[in-house]
């Protein structure tokens, strides 16, 4: 076992494992983020969904070869360091906690829309602020805890997507209401607004499959991860294709891409009109238990990697702490303070808190994707042979770095709160280098007094 998975207790279970892989391929960025993108790009909105997901399947593959080779919960921070340099794991691991700091903020922020809509008048900054206090709890209690409540999470989820799929598919093939196929085509064709419109829309669709990466970091406290972990990504891998690219192709049929819109839940907006007068309240306590389970996701990914990176110099020394409880209580914290300070981000620009946040946490899963497809390229140049192989390899890798370099270069091109984020890369590119340097000359200075 390697040196940062220890102290911690192997406490989850194939159940857990294989429901937090499938709660992260399911997340508020699908039931919040689908509604803004369908009223911008119209039906076609499920090509970036397809796409992205064939995206996605390649990371996952190339996850599952990486764990294989070495189970860590230091994930690809740890496959960073071994297979670029030091200087790619401290890179990567930043982005990923940045990713998970600005993913933190974005879930507050849509559980603060989801509760309005029940509570208009509750000030949805204490929302926020009520939401983090209960996984900061859950994520300090222990790992069992935590896997137990991402197991319940993620069923509703599952539970939710699977419903949608069934009513929405019985409504299609009875044309109740307005459900019909001829929705994907009416209302100005496929493409209402164009090609351009599908194109722009990556970067949030990227955001949407976000944390899909999840699993590779709970294979540190997973009993039998040579055993379960293959399950766990190929069971990620096909649920892909249905939640996402289904889901969103149902959403087109149900309704006219014109009944939806930004800061609703396109679920919520189709249960809500099917006649059903709980239906839609139903489905809104569904979408806030998503996003609650994002931030938990998120608070446990980011203990874990910043423990990783601690106990290396390269992130705070206090962030390599482990609670009595076996939790890193110090990563933990640091983040929740990030997201604590976020909520002031949705008191000054509440209409686009959720968009600047998820752009910005692209830029961290687009890093992490490409760590991971990197370094599984090398792997394979060293010679290793796996039983769990990733398809194509290494043509696939090529392809899919590809596509994400695309995603950034469209950037700058697409909406304002994209832009923000592109013209946020150099600040964040100089902030690295800088740590890297100090922690480099620290690193260094400890070497010579060893002599």
């Amino acid at each position: 076992m390697a040196q940062t998975d220890e102290g911690y207790t192997h406490a989850l279970g194939n159940r857990q494992v294989q429901m937090i892989a499938i709660g992260g391929a399911i997340g508020v960025g699908l039931f919040l983020g689908a509604g803004g993108r369908l009223e911008a790009a119209g039906p076609a909105l499920v090509l970036s969904y397809a796409a992205a997901g064939i995206a996605a399947f390649f990371v996952m593959r190339a996850l599952g070869e990486l764990v294989l080779y070495r189970p860590t919960s230091g994930s690809f921070v740890e496959y960073a360091g071994e297979f670029v340099g030091p200087w790619a794991a401290f890179t990567s691991g930043w982005m990923y906690w940045i990713n998970w700091a600005f993913t933190g903020i974005a879930e507050l922020t849509a559980i603060a829309t989801y509760v309005h809509r029940w509570a208009p008048q509750f000030p949805t900054w204490i929302t926020a602020l009520l939401a983090l206090g209960c996984v900061l709890v859950v994520n300090l209690l222990s790992v069992r805890l935590f896997g137990e409540l991402e197991f319940w999470f993620a069923m509703l989820k599952v539970l939710a997507i699977c419903a949608f799929l069934v009513v929405g598919l019985g409504a299609v093939l009875f044309t109740v209401g307005e459900a019909t196929p001829a929705n994907l085509v009416a209302h100005g064709g496929f493409f209402p607004n164009g090609f351009g419109v599908v194109l722009m829309s990556l970067q949030a669709v990227v955001f949407a499959y976000s944390s899909i990466e999840l699993v590779g970091i709970t294979a540190g406290e997973t009993a039998d991860p040579r055993g379960v972990m293959p399950k766990a990504i190929n069971g990620v891998v096909w649920r892909i294709g249905l939640f996402y690219v289904g889901s969103v192709l149902l959403l087109g049929m149900v309704l006219p891409w014109t009944a939806y819109s930004a800061g609703t839940s396109p679920f919520v907006t189709f249960f809500a009109g099917i006649g059903v007068p709980w239906a839609g309240d139903a489905m809104n306590l569904i979408v806030i238990t998503a996003a609650m389970s994002s931030c938990n996701s998120g608070l446990y990914s980011t203990g874990r990697i910043l423990r990783s990176m601690a106990l290396k110099g390269e992130a705070p020394r206090f962030t390599a702490e482990l609670s009595p409880r076996h939790v890193p209580i110090g990563g933990i914290l640091m983040t929740a303070t990030v997201f604590l300070a976020g909520v002031a981000l949705f008191y000054f620009v509440p209409e686009r808190a959720f968009n600047i946040a998820t752009a910005v946490a692209s830029l961290g899963v687009i890093t992490t994707w490409g760590t991971l497809v990197f370094c599984q390229l090398r792997l394979r140049e060293q010679g290793h042979v796996s039983t769990f192989r990733m398809p194509g390899s290494p043509y696939t890798n090529w392809l899919t770095l590809g596509f994400l370099a695309l995603i950034v270069v469209l950037m700058p091109f697409a909406d304002e709160d994209q832009r923000i984020a592109f013209f946020l890369i150099p600040v964040l590119a100089a902030g690295i280098a800088i740590g890297w340097r100090i922690t480099s000359r620290r690193r260094d200075r400890a070497t010579q007094s060893e002599k």
